[in-house]
């Protein structure tokens, strides 16, 4: 019978959790400040929404890119030495903004992403698993539930600066362009007007990284100082080795499905978060005012990550999991088939059952893998590209409004194009229930 006394947090690993928790909210800030930059790409370098969409191949491709070459970096070094190195390339990413926003180069800008996540990748491959060592395996899911909570206030920090720092002091803005200029949209006006406003509106998107760049170089100094290199449960263990790992992983049905079923739920988290925007646009809603329902959709993000956290006390993981992912599904269906408001609102309600997807995923995938745990952790992350390859393919469908209107009949392209996320979700739900049906849980209810 499952332990209840059993404590969430060690007293000896108190500050080194806390600590190790903040950087969640450092990669939720780069998550979803980076959001809502599509839209604003599209209209200030007058791109389409399939080539915006790429900041978001270069964001999560960079976790791709990274993933395997941090477990190996840890497997080596130490949980310790890999945050440092995740801040230190988060930092240099951050600072390459700078030189993106006075060329005005959006290749550039995307090749400062894709180095920034080189860093996030470490970030993330190392605290996972990290947060998990740290205490009882019987309450792992649990604490990764809570720190994974903090990645949500990064991310609605992202967010509302995004909104007050960049969104709403853009000159490219339908709004600012008719008040000033007296033309309906920015691809309106003459080459030198929107060469002076371009260049405007990319030092006001530079900015926010690269003050996110100085409170992580903070960040390193602090976590350098304060947290101890062998404060891990197990971390100076010897390592199996790769091949070994590789073959017990695959073997491994609950982690296998597990990594699949993540690629498609940050798929879907991506895709929902980005195109919010492009979504309250369809139904006459400016960007600046759009992103307060992203900030609504992330409130309740938190919110359901505190809630799911608490229930898991009660209630068997993997079949909240199921739930949740029914939820989701629900609303999603909710957002194709209904216009207007009311569609948004079903669009805004999703992050309420996203809420406890990924570390729940996470944990499940990571609870019977024991010595392969970095390796593991490393295939979980570099599942984060799914948020590379999705998010163009959806603004290539709402490309359609435009090219091609009226081609899904009354339910516009931007509607239809959130039946990704559905596929998705459905994945997600798959998983819990085969999850539920398959091996030891350690958070059962009896």
């Amino acid at each position: 019978m499952k332990n209840l006394s059993a404590k969430l947090v060690e007293r000896k690993y108190l500050v080194t959790f806390i600590l190790i928790t903040t950087l969640f909210a450092l990669w939720g800030f780069a998550n979803d400040i980076t959001n809502p930059m599509v839209a604003v790409f599209k209209t200030t370098l007058e791109i389409s929404n399939f080539k915006a969409a790429l900041v978001q191949f270069a964001f999560y491709g960079g976790y791709a890119t990274m993933a395997i070459p941090a477990a190996f970096f840890i497997r080596k070094y130490s949980y310790k030495s890999s945050i440092l190195l995740g801040l230190g390339l988060y930092a240099v990413g951050a600072f390459m903004f700078i030189p993106s926003a006075s060329t005005q180069s959006f290749l550039l800008f995307c090749l400062s992403l894709y180095i920034l996540t080189f860093g996030l990748a470490f970030l993330e491959t190392t605290a996972n698993p990290y947060i998990l060592s740290l205490g009882s395996p019987e309450t792992a899911t649990r604490r990764l539930n809570l720190a994974q909570a903090f990645n949500p206030v990064g991310s609605l920090t992202g967010m509302i600066i995004a909104s007050q720092v960049v969104l709403s002091n853009l000159y490219s803005n339908n709004d600012a362009v008719s008040a000033t200029y007296g033309v309906g949209d920015f691809s309106q006006l003459d080459v030198a007007t929107k060469t002076m406003i371009r260049e405007h509106d990319l030092n006001t998107i530079r900015n926010p990284y690269v003050a996110i760049g100085v409170v992580v170089v903070l960040m390193f100094i602090i976590i350098a100082i304060f947290v101890n290199k062998n404060v891990a449960k197990g971390e100076q263990k010897e390592q199996p080795r790769a091949k070994n790992s590789l073959r017990r992983l695959w073997k491994n049905k609950i982690y296998r499905e597990g990594v699949i079923s993540q690629m498609f739920y940050v798929a879907a988290q991506i895709m929902c978060w980005t195109f919010i925007i492009q979504y309250a646009g369809r139904i006459g809603i400016e960007k600046d005012v759009a992103q307060w329902w992203n900030i609504g959709a992330m409130a309740l993000c938190l919110s359901g990550r505190f809630i799911g956290t608490f229930l898991m006390k009660f209630v068997n993981t993997r079949k909240l999991l199921m739930m949740f992912g029914i939820g989701a599904m629900c609303c999603t269906a909710g957002a194709i088939l209904i216009n207007g408001m009311a569609g948004l609102v079903c669009l805004v309600a999703i992050s309420i059952f996203m809420s406890i997807m990924f570390p729940t995923i996470y944990g499940i995938a990571l609870e019977d893998v024991r010595e392969d745990t970095t390796l593991g952790a490393a295939f979980l992350v570099m599942a984060i590209v799914g948020g590379a390859i999705m998010p163009p393919l959806q603004g290539a469908i709402i490309d359609l409004d435009e090219t091609a209107p009226g081609i899904f009949g009354s339910v516009s392209a931007t509607n239809f194009s959130f039946i990704l996320p559905f596929i998705c979700f459905l994945i997600v739900t798959i998983y819990g229930y085969r999850a539920m049906k398959m091996g030891k849980n350690y958070n059962k209810k009896y």
